[in-house]
């Protein structure tokens, strides 16, 4: 069992492989279709690499600037935003998010909910605890009906350089929404941040219920940005990836958001691959079967190796 507002997605120039050589096998087999909730800015549903994957879409924000005015709307086109605003303020982190699902298992099927507002100009509206709670809230509501497997949810508040160990914010209302999915079989994953912070990670993250991404380079070691919390983080993920912007731009991309998204794809293909197993089990099964990975800063880390754990 585990132990335990947007984290960084760098846009990058190196030349990063594709995401993983599991993607492509996963693709050729009867693989079952894994469901995924995944919580951001906004998508661009006009991209061919979406078609037939998306199974809904909403907006649950704490402002009321859906596309109906409300701060919450669902069913097509309440999760994107005006091709002109869509590619700024960060808005593009969700397209890019949710273009690196579908890599990690293109028979992915995505659940879309945009959680930032934005103002009448296009600029992103601020956010507090309540667009995690809320959102999280809405899953819950809905997670019998899409089925939903796994929850990826890319926010992230530093916890900066404290030295009280008790750093992570007691948000009781979060972490009942996130324990309440939990008893449900359902991880949230979160990343653990991208601050170079190697004794905390960032809040949802530190909460123990939560699932805690750290993020891993090609070469499998421990990506030097990435926040680490021995006791709170989970597992790793690769970090640097190849995504898609809004319009279809390809774009390399590093942090612990792209991390956090493969592993709740992975999870979800495990939990689909084999439904009888139960969090636990699917939660000892990841542990069990990873790589181990560190740098000249961390040891001890779990590689989630999706491979061994479909096997084990």
């Amino acid at each position: 069992m585990n132990k335990k507002i947007l984290a960084v997605l760098v846009t990058i120039t190196l030349a990063i492989p594709t995401i993983s050589a599991n993607a492509a096998s996963l693709q050729n087999k009867n693989v079952a279709q894994p469901t995924i909730a995944i919580l951001d800015t906004a998508l661009d549903t006009s991209l061919p690499i979406f078609k037939d994957k998306i199974l809904f879409e909403a907006c649950v924000t704490q402002w009321s600037s859906c596309p109906n005015g409300l701060s919450e709307m669902e069913g097509s086109n309440s999760s994107t935003l005006k091709p002109e605003w869509i590619s700024k303020n960060g808005f593009d982190h969700g397209t890019q998010i949710a273009s690196i699902a579908v890599a990690t298992n293109p028979n992915v099927k995505i659940v879309f909910v945009r959680i930032i507002g934005t103002s009448s100009t296009g600029l992103r509206q601020s956010t507090s605890e309540a667009t995690v709670y809320n959102a999280l809230d809405w899953v819950i509501r809905n997670k019998d009906k899409f089925n939903i497997q796994a929850v990826s949810m890319s926010q992230g508040h530093s916890a900066g350089r404290n030295p009280d160990p008790n750093y992570c914010p007691s948000t009781p209302i979060t972490e009942g929404k996130i324990n309440q999915l939990m008893t449900a079989g359902i991880p949230v994953f979160f990343p653990t941040g991208n601050a170079r912070n190697y004794s905390k990670i960032d809040w949802p993250a530190c909460i123990p219920s939560s699932v805690a991404i750290g993020a891993t380079m090609p070469a499998e070691t421990i990506a030097i940005y990435s926040n680490h919390d021995p006791l709170l983080t989970d597992f790793f993920a690769l970090g640097q990836v190849k995504a898609i912007n809004p319009g279809g731009r390809v774009v390399n991309v590093g942090g612990t958001s792209a991390a956090t998204v493969i592993a709740a794809t992975q999870w979800a293909t495990i939990k689909a691959s084999k439904p009888h197993l139960t969090y636990s089990q699917i939660y000892d099964l990841i542990s069990k079967t990873s790589k181990p990975t560190y740098n000249s800063k961390i040891t001890g880390g779990k590689l989630i190796n999706l491979g061994a754990a479909l096997n084990g």
